[in-house]
């Protein structure tokens, strides 16, 4: 909204120092600190609230160290994260912008769908939350939604770069680098010269005119990449500061690739595939990752708040929709590896007990618990010396993820 007033009163007052909210930089800089501010100051009162409402955390007994102790500590604390990055992103983001809009819809639905679940577990004494079932078909809805936007929205477009040998020249003297905006269903594969793969030919055995035909295969990608991701976050959020951590990083390696994408200079530098308009996410991604920052001055140890599936559910929605959004979707094993391992470590766990279960009568473990951190509590490492190795871990998987620009 700042935006636009500040758009009006260059145009018609020529009011000094009021251009400056046109650049992305500045408007992404002050929603950061924005939503800083805001998490870290008003997540006190959040959280003083959530205490008088007597919203704790029930603990199951797992038989970890100092698990006793987080008995009734406030949960529900993404509300914090989810404020902190709404207020800044409308007031200083373009909110016809459709990537914008995706996100804000991203927000508001994961994080309506994670209420429900910690809302059933706080007042209703119900320790498994909401439904399996109804958890996975909000992150469904929430994939063809966003799907079907990306696709069939005339606001999202890439311009492909032009051979350099057959480049034009514009009417204003410049060489065009970029071609026309076209709607695709392309996206960037790492590590390859050739980086580009079109979703839609995986239904070229049907013969002509199959791209028509491209939305399905977008849309299901993006329904496998939002439920996988935004349960990898939930996973992750098990002891203090992982998932808010570990988020952050990969949250600002996110607004470096937005920001680049949509920057038709550094695009055509670093040889990326240039999304007009997705600069602006920059802005929201940044109060995404202010918010998430903020919110760790409360949740490291020992945690005053947990974010609860509130939270989760959201970071990790908004997480894929970023991704997807700026056609990086396929680097998320790497970048966002602390998720995958996560939820690797439960699926190899549960598939190994059925197994052995099945074959020799009685279960067996590969680790001493599931998800991941949880064993390296059983193997009696404090959890703090945890989270910080976890996140040491996600900075070097981002930096390797930012080498991948020009790594082919």
């Amino acid at each position: 909204m700042l935006y636009y007033l500040f758009q009006y009163l260059e145009s018609h007052f020529s009011l000094p120092g009021a251009s400056v909210f046109q650049f992305i930089t500045f408007r992404a800089a002050a929603a950061f600190i924005l939503s800083l501010l805001i998490s870290a100051i008003f997540g006190k009162r959040i959280i003083s609230f959530l205490q008088r409402q007597q919203v704790g955390e029930s603990i199951r007994d797992l038989g970890l160290e100092g698990q006793v102790q987080k008995a009734g500590t406030p949960t529900m604390g993404g509300i914090i994260i989810i404020l902190a990055t709404l207020i800044p992103a409308l007031l200083l983001a373009k909110i016809d912008n459709i990537y914008v809009l995706i996100l804000v819809i991203t927000t508001l639905w994961m994080g309506f769908i994670g209420f429900l679940d910690d809302y059933i577990k706080v007042f209703k004494k119900d320790k498994e939350g909401l439904k399996g079932k109804f958890k996975v078909l909000g992150q469904i809805g929430l994939g063809i939604i966003v799907g079907s936007m990306l696709y069939f929205n005339d606001g999202v477009t890439i311009k492909e770069q032009l051979p350099t040998n057959k480049q034009i020249v514009q009417e204003n003297g410049k060489k065009k680098v970029f071609g026309n905006a076209v709607k695709s269903t392309k996206t960037t594969v790492p590590f390859f010269k050739n980086n580009e793969l079109e979703y839609s030919k995986a239904l070229s055995f049907l013969g002509d005119g199959y791209e028509k035909y491209g939305w399905i295969v977008f849309i299901f990608i993006t329904v496998f990449i939002v439920t996988g991701v935004s349960n990898g976050a939930n996973l992750t959020d098990g002891i203090d500061g992982l998932a808010a951590g570990s988020s952050a990083i990969i949250v600002i390696t996110l607004a470096l690739f937005a920001w680049v994408s949509g920057n038709i200079v550094f695009a055509d530098y670093l040889d990326v595939m240039y999304i007009p308009n997705s600069g602006e996410m920059t802005v929201f991604i940044l109060a995404f990752a202010g918010a998430l920052i903020g919110f760790l001055w409360y949740n490291t140890f020992p945690a005053q708040v947990f974010m609860g599936d509130t939270g989760s559910l959201t970071i990790g929605g908004i997480i894929a929709v970023i991704a997807i959004s700026i056609r990086k979707e396929l680097l998320l094993p790497v970048l966002a590896g602390i998720f995958v391992i996560e939820n690797l470590s439960v699926i190899l766990q549960v598939s190994w007990f059925k197994f052995t279960k099945k074959k020799f009568g009685s279960g067996k473990r590969i680790f001493k618990m599931a998800p991941l951190h949880h064993h390296y509590q059983k193997l009696n490492y404090h959890e703090s010396k945890i989270v910080v190795r976890f996140w040491v871990v996600g900075i070097l998987l981002a930096v390797f993820t930012i080498v991948t620009l020009k790594l082919r």
